[in-house]
């Protein structure tokens, strides 16, 4: 059976730089798998962003949010067609790099064979799911993870909105325990337990769907001595609360997700819980925020 055309929407922007800030403002609006938002180099060095949908979008609503987020004059040139999923999957996969986080490495599966043996290669495909590691929230959340365990090896960990698994993977790789991820979206609770049994930790990292904490297993596999959770600002505010009562005393969580002006609210909602924060990361605009339960 031939594969389902994607339907896309394109335009071209002129600097990496501005194509960038566009990927990650599109990609927050798109988060939960909504869309696969991409950016790539042209051979007359503008940039084309693309954005793929299993459904046709609506148009009107998708210039109004390229005019946000690039300017009137791109989603003047804002063009929609369809392509095989295969197709725009593939050349998706031939302009990823592997991305280093410190001892981690995220690659795709055309770059297996070029990590050196010294890194922990996590290997995660480009899909309808976030987080391939390209983006400054993922690796943000790496480089504390590194950090973290330079000095450190939790026992009960969860990696909450685990989207494609990267960081439950990459913490199963390290420490060889058992960690839980959770997801609201049922695609990405699918895709993470792919990759983590394409990673040979899908024994060690148990997938389950949930919304928030909203599940017995958080109280049975809980507290939690490092809790990972990539998500979005408002999200990572409301669960400060849960968070906090989910979380061991001197227990450390990595928060990401968040724009970089976002970042003084959220640390006010936890420190208001008995968390500190110890390390503050900016990359592209985004932060990652390390912090620790003191009571």
């Amino acid at each position: 059976m031939p594969p389902t055309p994607s339907h896309r929407a394109s335009f071209s922007i002129g600097s990496e730089i501005a194509a960038k800030r566009v990927v990650d403002v599109l990609s927050e609006v798109f988060f939960e798998g909504d869309a696969a938002v991409a950016a790539f180099e042209r051979p007359d060095g503008q940039w084309s962003v693309a954005l793929h949908f299993a459904d046709a979008p609506d148009q009107a609503w998708l210039r109004e949010l390229v005019a946000t987020s690039a300017g009137n004059e791109f989603a003047d040139t804002l063009a929609f067609d369809t392509v095989e999923a295969q197709d725009w999957v593939k050349a998706s996969l031939e302009d990823l790099v592997p991305v280093p986080a410190g001892r981690f490495v995220v690659h795709g599966s055309h770059d297996r064979d070029r990590i050196a043996p010294n890194k922990l290669a996590i290997e995660i495909e480009a899909a309808l799911a976030f987080g391939t590691g390209h983006h400054g929230t993922t690796r943000g959340c790496l480089l504390l993870l590194d950090h973290v365990l330079k000095s450190s090896r939790p026992r009960n960990l969860l990696d909450l909105g685990t989207g494609t698994g990267v960081l439950g993977i990459a913490a199963a790789k390290a420490l060889h325990r058992a960690v839980l991820a959770s997801d609201i979206d049922p695609a990405s609770v699918r895709v993470a337990a792919e990759n983590a049994a394409l990673n040979e930790v899908g024994n060690q990292v148990r997938v389950i769907r949930a919304t928030g904490f909203a599940a017995p297993d958080f109280g049975r596999c809980g507290p939690f001595d490092l809790v990972l959770a990539n998500i979005l600002a408002n999200p990572l505010r409301q669960l400060a609360g849960q968070m906090a009562r989910h979380l061991a005393l001197d227990g450390r969580v990595i928060l990401s997700g968040l724009l970089t002006h976002q970042a003084p609210a959220v640390i006010a909602a936890y420190r208001a819980r008995g968390l500190v924060p110890l390390k503050h990361l900016r990359i592209e605009g985004w932060s990652s925020l390390l912090l620790r339960k003191i009571w």
